[in-house]
């Protein structure tokens, strides 16, 4: 990868976001945070990843709002030139039957977890056009590539992030940018956390039932996915090593995409 670059990564106050903001900055890349969580913690946050020193900035941007979107990303692109490593990785979640479904969430699902990655992609290009190099890394799902019930809005978006990968990356093929996407299986972050008891509610079984029957039960692995798994594929993909990886959906889920 050449010398330092600008990364901005979406959904980065915790989960699979920070792991990959944290070994970006780690590289000495500048990272632009963005994510929900009391100001206090994501000052320190902020600030622990600048002791890698890059410069590490923090954008509270809502990723359901176009318009607030656009606003970050004029303030990135006004304070360092380009964005040359976006992560799209912001995401929600609910589970519900589909004729049980709040028609709210799934507005909110479509926004947040497809719907913004256009936002930010096609704000970002142009920098990278101008420079002859970028990288779009989108964190789908393996559910990006198969189906569960109970999960409609989601399984829809990272279909929908899937497509969106693929066309784009054959839009950019030859200007230097890769576009690609991560399908992890289960990682066991906050929002799959939050997952289990609602899991446990709508199937009616146990949270440990859950856990091993619902999520483990389709990898062959049988354990969670590794945040840092995650991150080190998105930095592979950012890597110069990765130029003839483009439009690419990337497994990382123990084998269960594989049956």
């Amino acid at each position: 990868m050449p010398t330092r670059k600008t990364a901005l990564v979406t959904g980065s106050t915790s989960g699979i976001g920070l792991g990959i903001a944290e070994a970006l900055a780690k590289e000495g890349h500048n990272v632009v945070l963005n994510g929900f969580g009391e100001a206090a913690a994501i000052e320190a946050l902020r600030a622990r990843l600048a002791g890698h020193g890059a410069d590490i900035r923090y954008d509270a941007a809502d990723m359901a709002d176009p318009a607030a979107i656009a606003a970050m990303m004029e303030r990135s692109l006004a304070a360092f030139g380009a964005i040359d490593i976006l992560v799209n990785n912001a995401g929600i979640q609910h589970v519900a039957a589909v004729d049980e479904f709040p028609p709210e969430k799934w507005d909110a699902i479509i926004a947040i977890n497809l719907s913004s990655a256009f936002h930010t992609t096609r704000l970002a290009l142009p920098a990278m056009k101008r420079k002859g190099w970028g990288r779009v890394v989108n964190i789908a799902s393996a559910h990006g590539l198969v189906a569960s019930p109970f999960k409609s809005a989601y399984v829809a978006a990272k279909h929908g992030v899937a497509g969106f990968t693929k066309s784009v990356a054959l839009e950019v093929a030859q200007h230097g940018i890769t576009v690609n996407a991560i399908c992890p299986g289960y990682v066991l972050t906050p929002l799959v956390e939050r997952q289990i008891p609602d899991q446990a509610r709508t199937r009616g079984v146990s949270e440990e039932q859950v856990i091993q029957k619902v999520m483990l039960a389709g990898q062959p692995t049988k354990r969670f996915i590794g945040i840092d798994e995650v991150a080190a594929l998105a930095i592979f993909l950012a890597s110069d090593g990765a130029k003839s990886i483009t439009g690419a959906m990337m497994s990382i889920d123990g084998g269960w995409t594989a049956q």
